[in-house]
């Protein structure tokens, strides 16, 4: 894949915790829909599962549900490593698993490049639970 760097969007990287570590492809649809739109661009994608004190990682074209997330890997950058995934592995309960995922917010590397281009830094981000802003607006309404 070839992207200048000046072209992204913001990179996030999330660690969804399972307790099931069996796998299955059920999320699947949704990151293909929000790739195919353009909202998004999968950049790398692992799955991390914790059995005592053994820790598996297993690469998305790897595993038993590749299929479901064919065409999501194509362009995959490889951003998370060997010592990134051990981490992940490490800090999980035995019996439970976790879905790494990084992907670039394509909908925002506009804005952004006009950011760099005009001399502005982000210097604050953060992210803001939609249970957070659920309960806010229910406080609201109940005013």
């Amino acid at each position: 894949m070839q992207i200048s760097t000046q072209e992204w969007g913001p990179v996030d990287l999330a660690v969804v915790l399972f307790d099931n570590p069996e796998f299955n492809g059920d999320i699947a649809p949704a990151l293909i829909d929000l790739h195919a739109s353009g909202t998004v661009q999968l950049l790398d994608l692992a799955l991390v599962r914790r059995d005592g004190d053994e820790v598996t990682v297993i690469e998305i074209e790897d595993s038993p549900i590749a299929d479901s997330f064919e065409g999501l890997t194509g362009d995959a950058v490889d951003l998370l490593n060997d010592v990134d995934l051990a981490e992940v592995g490490a800090g999980l309960e035995p019996g439970s698993a976790a879905l790494v995922l990084v992907w670039q917010n394509s909908w925002a590397a506009r804005l952004s490049t006009a950011l760099r281009e005009s001399g502005g830094q982000v210097i604050v981000q953060e992210r803001i639970p939609a249970e957070t802003v659920a309960a806010a607006v229910a406080a609201l309404e109940d005013d």
